[in-house]
């Protein structure tokens, strides 16, 4: 098994069991492979839920540059929302779990 597989492995366990949603194999497989390298670093694996420059650069970077969607007050809800899902308590939320849901949030599973 590749370390990608490793990982979608574990991103798969962390939606069944932390945000209890059974995931849609091949999205959370192609919203990794999206994310490139940065699955192998630990700092840029996790999104901060308290950082708001780190909320700040999900919503540019991902919802407003790679889905498409424009900026408005709906996206920090969704993030919001996102995030209380996956548990604040949860200190290791990873980014590839939580652009997955994102995507299933808005429904933007045409973009991978």
């Amino acid at each position: 098994m590749s370390k990608r597989d490793e990982l979608i492995a574990k991103y798969a366990d962390n939606l069944k069991n932390k945000v209890g949603e059974t995931p849609d194999m091949d999205l959370l497989t192609k919203v990794t492979v999206g994310l490139g390298p940065s699955i192998y670093n630990a700092d840029a694996e996790t999104v901060s839920g308290s950082d708001d420059s780190e909320l700040a650069t999900v919503k540019n970077n991902f919802l407003i540059k790679k889905l498409g969607l424009s900026d408005s007050p709906a996206l920090d809800e969704a993030i919001a929302k996102v995030m209380e899902q996956y548990g604040k308590s949860n200190r290791n939320k990873y980014r590839a779990v939580v652009y997955y849901l994102l995507t299933k949030h808005f429904n933007k599973e045409s973009v991978y």
